[in-house]
Order: structure tokens, then sequence, then C-alpha cells
């Protein structure tokens, strides 16, 4: 590992359409060999690996998905740049992976013919090969090999089949020379050359190819790059060139010609069909593509998902539960009273512990949504919903991004790069935010277990905390549909955008696949709780437990004597009991959390919370699942029994001085409203800064959404 992360392992690039299972390939290859970073100044990220055979290791480096690379969008022109060299912290490639649908293979040879036109070494996956010889489809790989100059390899990345003769035909390649590739436009090549020429003169470092990219690509990425670097007059030369070449056409639709009639002329050899049968997967596309029957199903494919994620967790969260409470009692046993005892039980374990505990529900999620999309099933969710979407001014495009947010907002921001009109781009951008991510999850799944009943209809098909979970999901996804029609009715208005998307066969998801996915969510979520939520626990340890006025402690020592002197037996075991109670809270209102939250509780007040939601809640602005680790300390300082009782039960517990429950019906839905709707992420307000390049979209996001969470939080407590 060191060695392919060090940058001195030779580079392998895996690059494709998407849809055609690259990601799982990958995962197939490199296993828990990998990692996940950023490309230096970019957003976008980067997954590598570590290809290994008999001792040698390749750096294999996971491009995105793209049709071609006529780079138009931020992530193509990544993977342009990583081809080409242009990346920095990136070695060139040695060997381009190319991975194909074998199904539909006459498509993705596009990118692939593209591919061999590099330089570099090509070694093609053909993908699927399996389901496509179920379907009756026979290739001829030698023939494929021999008039593309590559190596071709059938494999099927979700059952292994192959894997190991791909990794041999890709170290095979390592350092192998391809053979020359005739120029699908002859004068278009000639006249690349020539200008390439003159620009390396000049001192440009553009290469032959991206100067003929400039030519064919107008207004595209290459030609843009030109312009930066080169002098007026070559910038007139090129476009001089283009229309005589074109004369009266356009050069990227001769090339797109000039290509596909090489693919047709190889594909009629090459490949075979037999008459294809109705299958299974054409027979369910005939009941999910169905606007209304489609519509149904998906509400019930997604309210299964969140009855999973409570009925299935339960018992993993218990065992969580209980091995924190136990460890909890090891320490208070083993520990003297006093500062370090609380910071460690109090702190640390409620804390982070309370925030752990969610880690089964958030993984069963997790896992729910990526056997749904490896399945093939969400492309058609996105293709079915795009009707809803142009209700509001959006297209099914939008969908696949805020369908993203409900991992994550940050990767579904992102995502949006793919639509190419601004206006769109930014309203699915300031609507995505709303949809529930996996930080809300902790919050909505303490609250609802605190108070929501476990009751069960329908023979116990049906869980009424799943229904509340399910709802919760359901506002956000309006509060982000109305939230995009409102923008488009005002702010970015304009045309709805036309839609297109590719449907992929139905298939089986690879259990390999989906568990390293798992895993690297799973160590996501855990280094966030070990650092962020670690930290702000302490902090809000020590502000809730400092200072200890020492006339707090005489005061309360007296009323103990006295008690002492009054009492005996059970009775002197509740009057103690009461007294310390007393002694917790009046530590806690004099502690510096105590007087930050009372200080500002007033502005809460009309949505019915206390100083110690008040507090949980401010904090909990740079990361909403922070309010977890917060109760947690704030209502285990102090408290001697706090490591015996979950926080479910300390919050059903919690009253205000005159006795009230804190914790109410209307209030309790007031916060998941608030929850809901709030802005509570830094990293997605600086996402949506870098993304719009802007900071009056990220601030006027965050007003309004807090806004809203705050009007919605007043509404349900003081109707109710």
């Amino acid at each position: 590992m060191a060695s392919a992360t060090a940058g001195d392992a030779p580079v392998v690039a895996l690059i494709g359409n998407p849809n055609t299972g690259k990601s799982t390939l990958f995962n197939a290859l490199t296993g828990l060999k990998q990692k996940t970073a950023n490309y230096p100044g970019v957003t976008v990220e980067r997954h590598s690996g570590v290809l290994t055979q008999d001792g040698r290791e390749l750096h294999l480096v996971d491009l995105p998905g793209v049709y071609s690379l006529a780079a138009q969008s931020p992530d193509e022109v990544i993977a342009v740049d990583a081809l080409l060299g242009h990346v920095e912290d990136l070695q060139k490639p040695r060997v381009i992976l190319a991975v194909a649908d074998a199904t539909n293979l006459r498509r993705n040879l596009f990118l692939v013919t593209q591919l061999t036109e590099l330089g570099l070494p090509v070694v093609l996956a053909l993908n699927m090969s399996d389901l496509a010889e179920r379907q009756g489809i026979s290739l001829d790989h030698q023939a494929i090999a021999d008039s593309l100059g590559i190596h071709v390899v059938p494999v099927s990345a979700a059952s292994g089949q192959n894997l190991e003769q791909l990794r041999s035909a890709v170290f095979a390649a390592m350092g192998t020379t391809p053979p020359a590739i005739e120029p699908l436009l002859p004068a278009v090549h000639a006249g690349a050359q020539g200008l390439a020429e003159k620009l390396q003169v000049q001192g440009s470092h553009l290469t032959a190819y991206e100067v003929e990219r400039a030519l064919i690509d107008q207004g595209g990425i290459a030609e843009r790059r030109v312009s930066f670097t080169a002098d007026p007059a070559i910038v007139e030369e090129i476009e001089d060139l283009r229309l005589r070449l074109a004369a009266g056409s356009s050069l990227a639709a001769m090339e797109a010609k000039a290509r596909y009639d090489k693919i047709h002329t190889l594909m009629d050899k090459a490949e075979t069909r037999a008459p294809q049968a109705r299958t299974l997967g054409d027979r369910l596309d005939a009941i999910t593509n169905q606007p209304v029957i489609g519509s149904l199903l998906f509400l019930f494919v997604m309210a299964s998902v969140f009855q999973a994620v409570f009925s299935w967790a339960a018992p993993m969260m218990d065992l969580i539960d209980g091995g924190a409470a136990s460890l909890s009692s090891y320490l208070l046993e083993r520990l003297p009273p006093g500062a370090l005892s609380s910071l460690l039980v109090d702190g640390v374990i409620a804390g982070v512990g309370s925030v752990v505990i969610f880690l089964p529900q958030i993984l069963i999620l997790f896992a729910c949504i990526i056997f749904l999309e490896d399945s093939g099933y969400m492309p058609r969710a996105a293709f079915m919903m795009d009707r809803l979407m142009r209700s509001v001014g959006l297209s099914g495009q939008s969908f696949i991004p805020m369908l993203s947010s409900f991992a994550c907002a940050v990767p579904g921001i992102l995502a949006t790069r793919v639509i190419p009109e601004e206006r769109d781009r930014f309203a699915t951008i300031l609507a995505a935010p709303f949809m529930t991510c996996s930080a809300r999850l902790p919050v909505y799944a303490l609250l609802i277990a605190a108070f929501v009943p476990e009751q069960y209809f329908l023979g116990g098909l049906i869980n009424l905390q799943g229904l509340v979970l399910f709802g919760l999901y359901l506002l956000g996804i309006c509060g982000g549909i109305l939230t995009a029609l409102l923008l488009k009715r005002t702010l970015l208005s304009g045309p709805t955008p036309t839609f297109l998307i590719e449907l992929p066969p139905y298939r089986l998801p690879s259990l390999k696949s989906l568990g390293i996915k798992l895993l690297s969510r799973a160590k996501i979520f855990l280094v966030r709780a070990g650092t962020v939520i670690f930290t702000v626990a302490v902090l809000i340890w020590a502000l809730a437990y400092f200072p200890r006025p020492p006339e707090i402690a005489a005061s309360f020592d007296t009323q103990r004597s006295v008690a002492a002197s009054q009492f005996s037996g059970a009775a002197l075991d509740t009057a103690l009991a009461g007294i310390e109670e007393q002694e917790t809270a009046a530590y806690l209102e004099q502690s510096l959390l105590g007087r930050m939250g009372q200080s500002v509780a007033p502005v809460f007040r009309p949505l019915g919370w206390d100083w110690k939601i008040t507090a949980a809640v401010i904090a909990s602005f740079p990361a909403r699942e922070v309010v977890i680790a917060v109760l947690g300390t704030i209502y285990a300082v102090g408290d001697p029994e706090a490591n015996e009782n979950a926080l479910v039960g300390r919050l059903r517990e919690a009253r205000h001085p005159d006795g009230r429950l804190v914790f109410n019906l209307p209030m309790v839905l007031g916060l998941l409203v608030f929850y809901a709707f709030c802005l509570q992420c830094a990293a997605t307000v600086a996402v949506i800064g870098r993304e719009t390049r802007s900071w009056k979209w990220p601030v006027g996001a965050w007003l309004y959404m807090t806004g809203l969470g705050y009007a919605g939080a007043a509404l349900c407590y003081q109707l109710l």
C-alpha cells in the first residue's frame, strides 16, 4: 500500500461509461486496499487502490464515469486530465483499463475507440459477459482485440468471473507499445499536428491530441485552454481551419459519424445476437415505468426501507448501548469521584456513545440504498420522477443529486455538475440540503424511539416508528421540491431542461462491493464520531462541569447534614437523592454552558425549549448529529445513575423547574420539524459557496432554512 500511495507505483487508469459496473469492478480488483481523497484544487473525489500480482503493485485510479473525451463538465475534465497526465500528484497512466457493458457494446465502444488514440496500452474489460451470454449475445473477443489493437477480457465483476485473467492482462500490458491507429479524420489530424508544432514553439505544453480535440469540440475545455495559452493569431487560425475542414458541417458530427461507422463495421463481424425472449427485467420495466404504479412502488420500496431501519437495527443498538453502560460502570467502580471520572463517563462515553449507537441504523439505510442503486432500480426511479420534477421546473436529471443527498448533501451537491444549465443546477443545489441525510437520522431515531410508541399494524408488518421516520423523509422531500419551485418561479426562472438517462439492465449486486461501500461509510461515520463529535462532547462536558462554585457544595452539604439528623433508612435515601438532584441542577445552571444557554433561551422559548435544548441545538449548528452527543453529555453530567439509564430514558424524565415535562409531544414534533428544515452543516454551507462561486447563495440558504425550521417548530408547539 505504501508504494501506491507514495506515487512510485505505475498508475493504471480505470475508466468507462456510467452504469457499466466500473465501481463494482474497482472494488473487486482492489478489495480493502483502497482510499478516497479529493483531486488537488477541486472537490471531485478520487478513488484509488492497489492492484497486486506476484509481489508487484500497480496504483489503480478510478476515474469519473464519462461517455466521451469531449470534456465539458468538471468530472469529464478531471478524467481527461488524468489520462493526459495533467493532474498534480498523479503520474500519467501507463495502462488504461476500460470497462464496457457487454450487453450494450456498440455504445460503449465510442469511448473505447477514443481511448485507443491516446497512445497508451488499453485493456478492455467486457463486464457483465455472463449476462450477455444469457441474453443470447455472442462476442468474438479476439476480433475486437485485433481490430482495435487492445487486450480484451470478458469478465463479471459481480461474480468474480475472469478477474485473475484481467489482472494478468493489465500487468502484461505494462510497458508495451500499442499499435499505431489510423486517424478517423486524416485532414483534421494533420491540421492539429501543424498547429501543435506552432504552439510548442510558443512554449505551450498542450499535446497534438489536445489541439485536435480543440478543433473538433467547439466551445469545449480543450479549445478554452488553447485560447488561454496561445497567441490570438493561433486562436484565429484554429477557427479558420475548423470552418474550412467542416465545409458547412460540424467536425464533432463528422467525428461521431466516422467513429460509429467504424464501430458498426466491427460489431457486424464480432457480435451475434440470438432472437431475444422477453426477460424478467423487461416485465419489471413494464411495471416500474408506468407513472402511477411506478410512483406507488417507489413509495412502497422507500417505506419498507425505513421500516427495516427500526426493526432490524434494534438488537445491535441494544448491544452497543449495553457495552457503553458496562464500560461506564467499570470506570466508575475503579476511578474516584471527580473531574476525571466525569470526563470519561459523562463526556466521552455518554457523548460519543450516544451517537455511535445509531451506526446500525445508518448502515441498514445505506445497505438498502446501495442495493437499489447497484441493482439498476434507481435510474428507473429517476426516469419515473422526471414528470414530478418537471412540475417544479426541473427534470429527472436533478433527481439523482437529490437522491445522493439522502446519504450526505455534500456529494449530492457535487453531483449537480452533470446538469448543464446553471439555473437548474443552482436550484437543485439549494434544494438538496432538504433531503434527510445520514446526520439527521440519529436525531430522528433518538426522538422517535423516545416519544413515538412502538406500535405495529397489519399483523406486525407496519411499525408506527418507521411510518413517522418515513413521514419526516417525505417532509424533507416536500421542502426541497417546494423550494425548487419557488426558485424556478422567481430568482432562477427559465425553461425546463430536457432529460435523457440510460436504463441499465437489472442485475444482482455484488455482495463484496456492497460490503466495501458499507465499510467505507462506517469508517467515515466512526472517524467523525472519534474526531468532531469527540471534540465537541469533551468541550460541552467542560462547559457543563465548570465552574464548581464552593458555595453550592457548602449549601448542599448543610442540607445533607440536616437530612441525616432528621431521617433514617429509606426515608434518608430518598431525601439524599432529592438533594443530589437539586445539587446537580444548581451546578448545571451555574456552569458556563448553563449561563450561555439561559442567555439565549428567550429566543427559543416560543418553541417550548428550555436552556439545555437551546444550548444543544446551538452547539450542533456546525454538524447536526452533534446534538445527540451534547444532550448525552448535558443530561449525564452530575447524574450518578446516568451510566445505567439510556439517553432516551433521561429525556423522558427531563422536567422544567416547575415540574412540567420538557419533552412533550408538541415540542418534540416541533424539534423534529426544526431538524428536517434547518441547515446545520458547515460542510454543506462551504460546498454551496464553492459550487455557486458566491457566498450570497449559502448565506441565503442558511437564513432561509433556519427561518423555515424555526417557524415550523414554533407553529407545531403553539398550535398543538
